[in-house]
C-alpha cells in the first residue's frame, strides 16, 4: 500500500558529503514520522535521524553536527544531508515511514521501510 524508495548512496572520502532521498509512494493519506536508520556489517539497526510532520528533528548523537534531516511534505519525501562524513559513517542507511494510508475499508496505519542504500566512507 505504501512503498519507500531511497537513493544517493555510494562511496566518498573521508571528510566528504552525500545527499540520500527517499520518496514514500502508494495510497498514502497522510505521512507522520520520517527517519533514517542505518545497519554496519555485524551491528544491529541503529537510528540516525527522525523528523516530523511538524519538522521536529532528532537525531543520534554521533551524527549531531554533521548531518542534517529534512522533508518535502507535498512530495512525501525525506532527505538526509551528510557532511564531514567518517568511515564509521559506512553502512546501509535505511528509510523508514509511518502515518495512515487509505485502504477500501478506510484509513489505515503503516510503518513502512525502504530496501536500503549503501554508503561506504572510505580512501
Amino acid at each position: 500500500q505504501v512503498q519507500l524508495v531511497e537513493s544517493g548512496g555510494g562511496l566518498v572520502q573521508p571528510g566528504g558529503s552525500l545527499r540520500l532521498s527517499c520518496v514514500a509512494s502508494g495510497s498514502i493519506w497522510r505521512v507522520n514520522v520520517m527517519g533514517w536508520y542505518r545497519q554496519a556489517p555485524g551491528k544491529q539497526r541503529e537510528l540516525v535521524a527522525t523528523i516530523t510532520s511538524g519538522e521536529t528533528t532528532n537525531y543520534a548523537d554521533a551524527v549531531k553536527g554533521r548531518f542534517t534531516i529534512s522533508r518535502d511534505n507535498a512530495k512525501n519525501t525525506v532527505y538526509l544531508q551528510m557532511n564531514s562524513l567518517k568511515p564509521e559513517d559506512t553502512a546501509v542507511y535505511y528509510c523508514n515511514a509511518g502515518g495512515l494510508y487509505r485502504s477500501s475499508i478506510g484509513f489505515k496505519p503503516f510503518d513502512t521501510w525502504g530496501q536500503g542504500t549503501q554508503v561506504t566512507v572510505s580512501s
